[in-house]
């Protein structure tokens, strides 16, 4: 446990377990950075019974190996001496790769890499590993989730042109939305931009729109109008068929006699 505990002034000018400057090892987790394990191996050789040496043993090492329990169903050995015990019938029966090394303090047998580690506390750390990838996976999938619907909504307000009824694109909608009191609005903002181009080269150099030609249609209802309705030379609006007369004067001479023109 001395050994354990002695500390020296590595390369780097800073002090560490004299140990550890001999034989490398991870730093380990925090909390969590025991002694290097000692490992003893029985030989029966008189009378004396290997099972109780080692009971013994681990009753007079307690202080220097017992762990502090967590609740995630581990121990943690910070600055601990782990000790490992065997003999050599188990180590002649199944070899130094079998389940013969038992760690004070834990009920079964383990392999030597299991003894010298702590299984248990790897396990729980796994789970924990698992749960938070599956947190994250969660919490991306609600990220993603929530654009999604963001988007929709957004596309569901995305102006239409009136001209060619297609949505502007996010460009031409960014246009079209007012910057600030002072910024210079946007002269159509009811079209997209190549019906707005259109627009612009139909326009005198002025500035003043080009009054446009009449389509087919809208004269032929101009027409069929026209025809139910009738101007009288008063300026008066009736129908053709009540239109009134010149009303009846002095006799005229042929040559000044007027002719009344029905519009």
């Amino acid at each position: 446990m001395r050994f354990g505990q002695r500390k020296v002034k590595d390369v780097d000018g800073k002090e560490r377990p004299m140990w550890r400057t001999r034989w490398w090892v991870p730093d380990g987790r925090h909390s969590d950075r025991p002694h290097p394990p000692l490992l003893l191996v029985l030989n029966r050789i008189g009378p004396r019974n290997p099972a109780a040496v080692i009971t013994q043993l681990a009753e007079l090492t307690q202080r220097h190996w017992k762990g502090t329990w967590y609740e995630g169903g581990f121990h943690m050995y910070d600055g601990k001496l782990p000790i490992v015990v065997t003999s050599m019938k188990h180590l002649k029966e199944h070899g130094p790769a079998g389940a013969v090394f038992r760690h004070l303090g834990r009920p079964h047998h383990q392999t030597l890499l299991e003894a010298i580690g702590n299984p248990r506390r790897e396990a729980a750390d796994a789970r924990q590993q698992a749960e938070y990838a599956a947190r994250q996976r969660e919490h991306q999938e609600e990220l993603r989730r929530i654009a999604a619907q963001r988007k929709a909504e957004r596309e569901a307000t995305r102006s239409v042109c009136a001209g060619c009824g297609v949505r502007f694109t996010d460009e031409r909608w960014k246009t079209i939305e007012p910057a600030g009191w002072g910024s210079p609005r946007d002269t159509h903002p009811h079209l997209c931009d190549d019906c707005k181009q259109r627009g612009l080269r139909g326009r005198h150099p002025g500035g003043h729109d080009v009054p446009l030609r009449p389509s087919r249609a809208r004269l032929d209802h101009r027409a069929s109008r026209a025809a139910r309705r009738h101007h009288c030379l008063h300026g008066e609006e009736a129908p053709a068929e009540a239109c009134c007369r010149p009303a009846a004067g002095p006799a005229q001479s042929d040559g000044a006699r007027g002719t009344a023109v029905g519009l």
